[in-house]
């Protein structure tokens, strides 16, 4: 029942088209039908579990879980290990029952770098939604979740919020300067702009660090008054006046990506050396040269490095390296025929992954075995610096930041959580990362504690349910799953994938999830096929 639904729901999903003229613009989410998602039921109970709780604890089970509505109930131990589960356990008043025996239940993961795609290359959200919640993402914060001032961020976030589409929790922020009344050229204006997306609704604030020093720290100000989140992709075009530590200094909450800190840890400059015939604006030649910063920074692990660290600390800023979006550089062939392209990649989304001097993150124009060996070094001070700043007591969080360079939706947040592992990260401290770490980066600018990123009485019941354990190799987190040897048979065998996502006290089945992902593939293949 459970696919047709989402069959006859998604074959009334549109081609992305628009009149001859007109600007194509993104197509409505589709309500949530009968039979996409089961509940939230009266009394949910979720038996013979292993739970990692997300709070850094090891696991622990076999345990139920019980769901009242979409809050957690009380979780009761089920047995001892290594013997049979209790029988008859209470509670037996219940709507609905999961049988997780042996299986492993995790907090809903918070994915802080999101985006939807655009007319060109995912006109429609529900992909990348579908998507996210099918490798148990429950939760994003859109910077932007759409680009520019589009009211479908709003109704996306209230239409989530009611789950009347099929959807992780949303949460946005808009970039400064993204509306229709100018540009944002003194404090005053960057004042104004927080003011007006604060009353438009949204939660948060994005920067580029492109609008001068002054204005940036006024913004920052008036977020911080209006407890409005901030984050900043701290760029090359304006990092000479606001790297990593200056705007640290203002306030800003937290920093996406690399850019920032590397300009703020120079070796004996201020400015980071370019080729004399350098040119930002060709995204080749910025991304291969970016990799060579790691050449001119001070010496990993030194006092330098350990003083930045410790303002940022004193400070409380989030870093979220989202390593993912840039591990083409290391290695395009890995990226561009990843296992998930052939059957969840849309065509128009492949199209734009294709090398292109016009499309945002398609720079492998001819992109040379010097190149990859350059982001390979680049990755090993790139990946202490997160590492070590964990270490310290700072807060890192994961972001996928999708839809760019080979990378899709969903996908990509698994491959995060294997980088911070690959980064030093113990298994545990990854999980937190992913839940908790991420919950607190939304809700502490607004002064609260957050309603989720644990597994505790009282939190809101969004839940990953797992076959095997993810601690022990996180590639079972995969939509396309994991593919071993099984020792018995010795046969090859594909196993893992998410098996359910619970947003809200909804139980999604994340196969019919990933299921539904790919007959929009393959739809939208036959009409380029038979137009």
């Amino acid at each position: 029942m459970l696919l047709a639904a989402l069959a006859a729901g998604l074959a009334l999903l549109p081609a992305a088209s628009a009149q001859p003229g007109a600007q194509p613009r993104m197509e409505r989410v589709p309500d949530r039908l009968p039979g996409e998602g089961a509940g939230p039921f009266r009394r949910l109970v979720i038996r013979g579990a292993i739970l990692i709780d997300g709070t850094g604890a090891p696991p622990r089970g076999p345990v139920d879980i019980v769901i009242t509505g979409n809050r957690i109930e009380s979780i009761r131990g089920a047995g001892t290990p290594g013997l049979p589960l209790r029988p008859n356990r209470e509670p037996r008043d219940f709507d609905h029952e999961i049988d997780a025996t042996g299986m492993y239940v995790l907090p809903g993961f918070v994915d802080v770098h999101g985006h939807n795609g655009d007319p060109e290359k995912a006109p429609n959200a529900t992909y990348g939604y579908r998507l996210w919640l099918a490798h148990g993402v429950t939760t994003v914060r859109g910077v932007s979740l759409y680009f520019g001032p589009d009211s479908m961020s709003r109704s996306d976030r209230e239409r989530s919020a009611a789950n009347t589409i099929v959807a992780p929790r949303l949460f946005d922020y808009i970039s400064l300067g993204d509306w229709t009344q100018g540009p944002i050229d003194s404090p005053e204006r960057a004042r104004a702009f927080v003011r007006w997306a604060a009353g438009q609704g949204y939660q948060g604030i994005k920067f580029f660090n492109d609008v001068g020093a002054p204005a940036m720290r006024a913004a920052i100000e008036e977020a911080r008054r209006l407890r409005l989140g901030t984050v900043a992709h701290l760029g090359q075009g304006g990092v000479a006046e606001v790297n990593a530590d200056t705007a640290g200094g203002m306030g800003l909450h937290g920093i996406t990506h690399f850019y920032g800190h590397f300009e703020a840890l120079l070796r004996d400059r201020r400015l980071p050396s370019y080729p004399n015939d350098y040119n930002m604006f060709d995204e080749q030649w910025r991304f291969s040269q970016v990799a060579r910063l790691a050449d001119q920074i001070v010496e990993p692990g030194g006092p330098e490095w350990r003083a930045y660290l410790e303002r940022q600390l004193e400070r409380g800023v989030f870093f979220s390296p989202t390593f993912n979006i840039y591990s083409a550089g290391r290695d395009v062939m890995r990226a561009r025929n990843a296992d998930w392209h052939a059957r969840y990649t849309l065509p128009s989304l492949q199209r734009f992954f294709d090398p292109s001097r016009t499309h945002h993150g398609s720079y492998f124009w001819d992109w040379t075995t010097a190149d990859e060996i350059a982001w390979r070094r680049f990755y090993g001070p790139y990946m202490r610096l997160a590492n070590d700043y964990k270490n310290m007591g700072g807060r890192v969080t994961v972001g996928s930041d999708p839809g760019y360079i080979y990378q899709s939706w969903g996908f990509p947040y698994i491959q995060e959580l294997e980088m911070l592992q690959e980064a030093g990260f113990a298994p545990l401290e990854v999980i937190q990362a992913a839940t908790i770490n991420g919950a607190r980066e939304i809700f502490e600018p607004r002064g609260q504690e957050p309603p989720f990123g644990t597994v505790r009485p009282g939190m809101l019941a969004d839940l990953v349910i797992v076959p095997e354990n993810p601690l022990a190799n996180f590639k079972l987190l995969y939509g396309t799953g994991h593919v071993r040897l099984n020792r018995e048979t010795q046969r090859v065998e594909r196993v893992g994938g998410v098996r359910w996502t619970i947003k809200d006290g909804i139980v999604y089945d994340a196969p019919a999830l990933l299921a539904s992902v790919e007959r929009m593939v393959a739809e939208a293949r036959a009409r380029e096929t038979n137009p």
